[in-house]
This record gives structure tokens, sequence and C-alpha cells, in this order.
């Protein structure tokens, strides 16, 4: 079961609709510049290939799009939080979905386009209360884009690991991501015993312990954005980041490896 709910961070609706558009104009962008030979390459997520990341991403775009082609549920299941952790036990059907999209979708410009068209139709046509039934359970369109925003960054930042593109990052993406996450760490170590900064977009308090209430709190792991999206699903090692000075840790209860990834 995913933890218990926690009070969700609002996000401005029309900020996330425009950093998804945003985000999947610059993947669309970089997938078309890859050559053939860097499509066949691997991604180092299990046996994909870069066609095959290329796809998911798509994929995850066009999930919104369909979601919107069925029928109305009949109430909210799930926070953007929950659905993370909800999403988790469809990794093997999402993952065969992808392979048959790859195989049977060779023009990834036309899959992209189609889906960029598609997904700027509904959303103009429709609002952010909107309920949408997803695999994961039922949520409103606007928190289901908040989560698309994790997909989409964790996503970019693999295919650019994996070409050694430069495809960019759009800030307000990149700043839903990272709080998403970090409040994902909240509510599967509940508690205020640890300060977690990832400046300028994300704090929270975690772990079970002793409650910080003024001044420097006495347990602090700062880290910056990317650095903790990769830590967060599983991308980097929590001692291997340390190592190459990537995160600071100090107190007794600022070692989060035990509960690193926070998604996977």
């Amino acid at each position: 079961m995913p933890p218990a709910k926690k009070r969700a961070r609002t996000y401005d609706p029309a900020k996330i609709r425009a950093a998804v558009r945003a985000q999947f104009g610059n993947v669309r962008e970089g997938v078309h510049a890859l050559s053939e030979e860097q499509l066949a390459g691997p991604t180092g997520l299990g046996d994909w290939s870069v066609r095959e990341l290329a796809a998911h991403i798509a994929m995850t775009v066009e999930s919104v799009s369909r979601a919107l082609d069925r029928d109305e549920p009949a109430r909210a299941e799930l926070d953007p939080q929950q659905m993370l952790f909800a999403s988790a036990a469809f990794a093997a059907d999402i993952a065969e979905g992808t392979r048959t999209l790859a195989e049977r979708t060779p023009d990834l410009d036309a899959l992209y386009a189609d889906a960029e068209e598609r997904l700027a139709e509904r959303l103009a046509a429709t609002p952010g209360t909107r309920l949408i039934d997803t695999r994961a359970g039922a949520i409103t369109l606007a928190d289901h884009l908040v989560t698309r925003t994790v997909e989409l960054v964790v996503h970019t930042d693999d295919l650019n690991r994996a070409t050694g593109s430069a495809v960019p990052l759009d800030r307000q993406a990149l700043a839903a991501c990272t709080r998403l996450l970090a409040d994902a760490l909240a509510v599967k170590a509940p508690g205020a015993s640890t300060e977690v900064r990832i400046p300028p977009y994300a704090v929270v308090q975690c772990v079970e312990g002793p409650r910080h209430t003024r001044g420097t709190p006495p347990n602090v792991v700062e880290t910056d954005p990317l650095t903790w999206i990769r830590l967060a699903t599983g991308r980097i090692d929590w001692q291997a980041a340390l190592d190459d000075a990537k995160v600071s840790a100090s107190g007794e209860r600022a070692d989060l490896s035990g509960l690193l990834p926070v998604v996977g």
C-alpha cells in the first residue's frame, strides 16, 4: 500500500500545463536531432534502448489524452504523491507497453507530433478539476499533470545522459518535479528531525526523532535539484553522491540511504 496521505502542496495549474507542454516540446526537438545510431544505443535503464526511452516519453504524455477520452470517474482517489507511489505497481506493464509502442512506431517525429497536438487540443478544452481514470486510480487532471513533470524531467535527464545531448529542462517543470519528489520523501518517512534542502525549489522535514523548533536543525541534508531527482529515482547511489560532494549531510539522522530511492 502507498504511504498515508499528507497535506498536499498546491501548484499553479496554468504554470504546470505550460511546463508540461514546454518540456515535451524540448524533448521532441532533442529526439528529432538524434541519429539512428544514437537511438539504437543503450540507456542504462534495464534493457531499454534510446528509441524505447523516447517512445516511453511520448507515451507518458499521450496517456493524458487517452485518459481524457475515457469516461470521468465518480471521485478522486489520489493526489500527486499517492500517484507516484501507486504507479510503481504497474512498472512491468508500462515497460511492455513501451516496447510495443517503439516496435510499432518507427517514425518518432510523427509520434511526437501527434502526441503534442492531441495534448494541446485536450488541455485547451478541459478544466483542471476534471477527473481522469488512470491504471493507478482516479485523480484530477491538474494533479495528474504535476506527476507528468516528474516523468518528463527524469526521462529528459535519462536521455541526456544516454546520448550526450543537452535537452534543456524547463524551470517550472524542474521545480515541480523537485518539490513532488521531496514531498514524497516526507510522506515515506514522516517526522521532523531531518531537514532536506534542495535550493532553490524545496525544503522538507522528515524522519522520526526529536523535533527541531528553532535555529539550525541538528540534521541537515542539502543538494541540488538534479542530484536530488537522480537520488529519489534511483539513478545514483547515496554514497556515491556523498563521495562526489554532490550532497552534504550532517547529523546522526542525515543518512537517507535507507529511504532511497523514494520512488522507482
